[in-house]
């Protein structure tokens, strides 16, 4: 019994989000430990891997970063697609809130990070860092307090981190793909188009699907372009028609496949590697850079105020409406929870500060991004639980009401 309520738990984003909070939480543990030392090192240390002609070096950091996150990247691409084609997305009425939260939770962010950074004196290029929302955390810590909340608020916070999502990969497209090789991008154009094609009218084997992915992939790295995009678009061919022998869609398949492995493998390496933040030397200065706080003040301020003005405009002016069932005080505590932006901030903070992972300017973005993640997480936690034992109470004196 007790292995199968282990093995229930796993699956909920709550399990997922659990993993992935004590892996940054690990990270922060060897990053100031004896083992600070060898843990950079590490991370720093170049790999090489060779299938016969082909040959990639690169630091377990770029293989993390450029390899397994593209694996993400394809999940997240496949849940874009499902989604639009199949899913919450597919009902243009359901969409207008959601969608516009998000274009305001991508909005405001930047308008907050820019004026804290014009103002204090920073950095300009990281106001893309707080405008991503991490779905697995935000998602883990409604479970967490979404006992009594309807279930309507689930699909607006997966919605909009859908929307967000798609925004954050166009951002990625737009700023972070300079100087790419133009040799390497017409081979991938030629594959994605040869695979969408084929795969409309053949059924293509798995093993072939992960063979392009890995020569797409190759190609990509060998372009100069982010494999997150790439991953993305790959993910746009894979079929999500069901197959008449066994009634499978290939795009479920794989999602379903490889959800597991990017919940408690990838992510959870990932924060592992990113998230530790030596604070030998640390100064008070530092931890209050004009990088830090506008970073923080983005996810914790911006996200919020974003997100939920821009729901309560959609719903003003009737193009859009509020979740079935729930309060305005619960939808701002959603709107709180999308502050929490981890890894995919961590992950643009890389492409916006490229350098060594111990720089200044990246132990900047890491300080910036856990403490507004942090203060997202918490205070949303705290705004839905409130909310929850208001209904709780609302519904047992109801309760209480109606049998005397």
């Amino acid at each position: 019994m007790a292995r199968k309520l282990t093995l229930e738990f796993l699956k909920t984003e709550a399990g997922s989000g659990a993993v992935l909070g004590l892996a940054a939480i690990a990270a922060l543990i060897v990053a100031n430990s004896p083992w600070s030392a060898d843990y950079f090192s590490w991370l720093k240390s170049e790999h090489v891997v060779q299938l016969g002609p082909v040959m990639l070096e690169l630091t377990i950091s770029e293989w993390i970063k450029e390899g397994l996150m593209a694996v993400f990247f394809l999940v997240v691409g496949l849940e874009i697609k499902y989604e639009i084609l199949r899913g919450e997305l597919s009902d243009p009425r359901k969409l207008a809130t959601p969608v516009l939260a998000a274009v305001g939770g991508m909005v405001i962010p930047a308008v907050v990070y820019l004026a804290f950074s014009t103002t204090l004196g920073g950095p300009h290029g990281g106001w893309p860092i707080p405008l991503a929302t991490d779905i697995a955390f935000a998602l883990a810590v409604f479970a967490m307090v979404a006992r009594n909340l309807p279930s309507s608020l689930r699909v607006f916070l997966l919605t909009l981190a859908i929307a967000d999502d798609l925004g954050a990969i166009a951002l990625i497209a737009i700023l972070f793909s300079k100087g790419v090789a133009i040799g390497p991008l017409l081979w991938i154009a030629g594959l994605l188009l040869v695979g969408a094609v084929v795969a409309q009218w053949k059924k293509i084997p798995a093993p072939f699907w992960v063979l392009g992915f890995g020569l797409i992939w190759y190609l990509t790295v060998q372009s100069g372009l982010s494999t997150s995009l790439t991953a993305v678009a790959f993910a746009a061919i894979v079929p999500v028609k069901d197959r008449r022998s066994d009634g499978q869609s290939p795009l479920q398949e794989a999602m379903h496949d490889l959800h597991f492995y990017v919940a408690y493998l990838i992510l959870p390496l990932f924060a592992f590697a990113k998230a530790g933040v030596s604070f030998a030397g640390l100064s008070l200065e530092q931890a209050f850079a004009p990088l830090v706080l506008g970073i923080a003040l983005g996810l914790f301020i911006g996200k919020q105020a974003g997100v939920f003005g821009a729901a309560v405009l959609a719903s003003a002016v009737g193009i859009g409406r509020r979740p079935t069932g729930a309060t305005w005080l619960e939808l701002y505590g959603v709107s709180l929870l999308c502050g929490v932006g981890f890894t995919m901030s961590l992950f643009i903070g890389i492409l916006a500060f490229p350098g060594a992972i111990d720089s200044p300017e990246q132990v900047e973005v890491k300080l910036g991004v856990l403490g507004g993640s942090i203060l997202s997480a918490i205070t949303g936690a705290v705004v839905l639980g409130i909310a929850a034992s208001r209904r709780k109470k609302l519904a047992e004196t109801g309760a209480d009401t109606h049998t005397s």
